[in-house]
């Protein structure tokens, strides 16, 4: 057997949708600021209005952020001048890995094996977390990746670095007074130095981290209550820096249909007739005992319920013919029974000896996945890999993913390598929760100033495959050339940059009678092409 299987490609298993019926933003006709005064614009948001994109923060993804396109665009109707902090002109790649010292960049799509591959680049630059060497007093985007709600009203998220979880090197980089001063703090001031129109989207990062961990550390899960707080008490402090300014809050897109959970398939292992005798017949033991413990579940005192459960757990492999029979990975699931109490009784009936039970420790929660599960864009580098030099030890297949010889005996390895449906069902439900929260702050708030970008339902119509610009389908992949998500399927390329800035500018136009002329998105570069 192996040592590795090839899982199926990631750009493989794309399919670019196409819809009858297709979503096409306005034209514009005369540009004008209507009854909005764009003069002065302030943006507060994450790693997406920073420009972060393909897994690092670099010069052309800090030009193409949808902020500097929507002001670009603003000018054409007397808008003012929008300053970023920029990165040096060396920051060409980015920094892919701040906490390895910068030695990789952005990611691009590398031919590995003979399939295209999201790879970083080389070399990484370090000068992505450089001090930003202009006017800080001049700033006008105050969007910093990584980024919550909460962060975003901390000092410490501008210092000191050392033993402060908290710390974010690409606000450091540009606070007014790092350790001291605040995001919010900083767009405040700069609100209240003139500026008439601001451009607010925090939220996502509440949940994503959250997310993209497989759920496993509710750390990065901003309860419902500090969210309200933290959206009052940021938006509050731009408005009462200039009482007169407008400004558009967009909500949050359901995270869980991002191309980081939607590419790779539940179903990515393709086997050969010898390495699937080799596993079902290593599987044999474990499946013998839950049957057997079906078959004898009135002696066990077993539900009719854990019985379908227990059937539901059976491992078996087969034989790649074709994509449509390619197999599921092995993993374990949290909410699955643990089986140790009926191993130790049979154990106790000299059913199996202690060997047996101990061989079995790794498998007494496990499961083969299933299309409800969410698997990690990154997880397919995981998938298939020899653990601890042993090649009977394989990643998802032959052992639950992410386990090792060193893991607690029925912990849940596989944790945070995907969403499980229940996992999935409480991240929807916190972000329709906080979606609530942010739309009823901005028809509540007293004068109307504000108007609601909806996000949350763009990223639906784009996965639908009904959102589209002068014929061009806007597919929610990363797959060139249609695909609007960077390689890192979290964050948008410059393309989906350009589909957020016209959703803004559509809404802005809509409520205060602006014509501000929209993106030309296709002039805006997509994912590049494969390179060997």
């Amino acid at each position: 057997m192996k040592n590795k299987f090839k899982i199926l490609s990631l750009l493989a298993v794309i399919g670019l949708v196409s819809a009858c019926e297709k979503y096409e933003l306005p034209e514009i006709g005369n540009p004008s600021p209507g009854e909005a005064d764009f003069t002065k614009v302030i943006a507060v948001g994450n790693s997406v209005g920073a420009g972060f994109m393909n897994g690092a923060l670099y010069v052309a993804g800090q030009n193409s952020s949808y902020p500097n396109l929507i002001t670009t665009q603003m000018a054409v109707v007397g808008g003012g001048s929008f300053n970023q902090p920029s990165l040096a002109e060396a920051a060409v790649n980015g920094c892919f890995n701040p906490t390895g010292g910068c030695t990789l960049g952005r990611l691009y799509l590398k031919l590995v094996n003979g399939s295209p591959a999201p790879t970083p680049k080389t070399p990484g630059n370090v000068e992505s977390l450089a001090p930003f060497g202009g006017d800080k007093a001049s700033l006008n985007n105050f969007s910093v990746p990584g980024l919550t709600i909460q962060t975003a009203l901390l000092p410490q998220t501008g210092g000191p670095a050392a033993a402060n979880p908290f710390y974010n090197p690409y606000y450091a980089r540009f606070a007014s007074n790092p350790g001291t001063s605040t995001v919010i703090g900083d767009a405040a001031a700069a609100m209240a130095s003139g500026g008439t129109f601001f451009l607010y989207s925090l939220g996502s990062n509440d949940v994503l981290g959250y997310a993209t961990g497989g759920a496993s550390n509710p750390a990065l899960f901003t309860s419902e209550a500090a969210f309200s707080g933290a959206l009052t008490a940021g938006v509050g402090a731009l408005l009462k820096a200039n009482p007169n300014a407008k400004g558009a809050i967009a909500n949050i897109p359901d995270v869980t249909e991002l191309p980081f959970f939607n590419t790779v398939p539940f179903a990515p292992i393709p086997l050969s007739a010898a390495q699937v005798s080799a596993l079902n017949a290593n599987f044999t033991g474990y499946n013998g005992i839950l049957a057997a413990l079906i078959a004898n579940r009135v002696a066990f005192g077993i539900s009719e319920a854990l019985a379908a459960e227990l059937a539901g757990r059976t491992i078996t492999y087969q034989t790649t013919t074709n994509s449509a029979t390619t197999n599921k990975i092995l993993i374990t699931d949290e909410t699955l029974t643990d089986i140790e109490p009926y191993l130790n009784i049979l154990l106790s009936l000299n059913q199996i000896t202690a060997g047996q039970k101990a061989a079995l420790q790794p498998y007494r929660r496990v499961r083969q996945t299933r299309s409800t599960d969410l698997i990690n864009l990154t997880t397919s580098s995981v998938i298939g890999t020899v653990v601890a030099s042993n090649p009977n030890f394989l990643n998802g297949i032959s052992v639950p993913l992410g386990w090792t010889p060193a893991s607690t005996a029925g912990a849940d390895v596989s944790d945070p390598f995907l969403l499980i449906p229940s996992e999935t069902t409480e991240i929807k439900n916190r972000i329709t929760a906080f979606n609530n929260t942010i739309s009823y702050f901005v028809s509540s708030t007293f004068g109307d100033p504000m108007v609601l970008i909806d996000v949350f339902g763009a990223l639906k119509a784009v996965k639908a495959g009904t959102a589209s610009y002068k014929g061009s389908t806007l597919s929610a992949s990363i797959a060139p050339p249609f695909g609007v998500f960077s390689l890192d399927g979290v964050h948008p390329n410059a393309r989906g940059n350009g589909y957020i800035a016209n959703l803004y500018i559509n809404a802005i136009n809509s409520r205060w009678k602006s014509e501000i002329p929209l993106v030309d998105i296709n002039s805006l570069p997509g994912n590049e092409l494969p390179i060997p």
